[in-house]
């Protein structure tokens, strides 16, 4: 990518133009200060798929050095940290030599960013990673059992309350998006990632009514009592899959 800009007819460059500007910025001091200890910048997450939104979504950028030392870490830490709080872009540091040896405790994320993701420097180390559908799967069942017991604990400190409620359901069915495209996956069923295709999908793999899940605004218990049923299905889905590989 030229100085200056970024990729053109990518999901980034759709970015407002602010934040564009800030990541630039941020690439040109990254490269600058790191030099050819910077193996990869990229963007990954909603900036990459092409459902962020302006003053809502964070920017997902991965920094991948060929080591880390404490001196690099504090050469640019201020320019990370200015990025995050002129247009939430938040950084992940990982060394080149990490990334395929925690392909097995990353199974989802690495899925993720191999199939969507933006390279602004360097060489992309994701694309010829292979993942075991082993760790997938055992990676669904942790994200999907955790939101179901932090979905419970929400409804309790909420106290009631429909604004906690809705607030509490709208931020799991964000975060299921990942899992439950996994689990569709898994059961060798296509379609793309963005959260309402996963949701359509998950429902008509699952046999649940996911169509409260759109109405969480005006009907948030409605909408809980979907997302605590789609969740409970999705975990015996999961079940049911581990007790296959395991007959074969």
């Amino acid at each position: 990518m030229k100085t200056g800009t970024i990729a053109n007819g990518s999901a980034v460059s759709r970015l407002p133009a602010p934040v564009q500007a800030r990541l630039v910025e941020l690439k040109e001091s990254l490269e600058r200060t790191l030099g050819d200890e910077l193996a990869c910048l990229l963007v990954y997450g909603s900036a990459a798929r092409g459902d962020y939104r302006d003053g809502q979504s964070d920017v997902d950028l991965m920094v991948v050095l060929r080591q880390v030392s404490r001196g690099g870490l504090d050469a640019i830490a201020n320019a990370l940290k200015l990025a995050r709080y002129a247009a939430r872009i938040e950084a992940m540091i990982l060394t080149a030599a990490e990334i395929p040896r925690a392909a097995d405790v990353f199974p989802l994320l690495y899925d993720d960013i191999r199939r969507c993701h933006v390279l602004l420097s360097g060489r992309d180390p994701f694309s010829a990673l292979a993942i075991d559908g082993k760790n997938r799967r055992l990676r669904v069942e942790q994200e999907l059992r955790e939101a179901q017991i932090r979905l419970r604990r929400a409804v309790v400190d909420g106290m009631g309350s429909d604004d906690a409620l809705r607030g509490a359901v709208l931020r799991k069915v964000k975060q299921i998006r990942g899992p439950l495209h996994a689990l569709l996956g898994l059961r060798g069923v296509d379609g793309g990632d963005d959260l309402a295709t996963v949701l359509a999908g998950a429902g008509k793999l699952l046999g649940a009514d996911v169509a409260p899940l759109q109405r969480v605004h005006e009907e948030p218990g409605a909408a809980y009592e979907a997302l605590a049923e789609l969740l409970a299905r999705a975990v015996d889905d999961v079940d049911r899959l581990e007790h296959e590989e395991a007959a074969r």
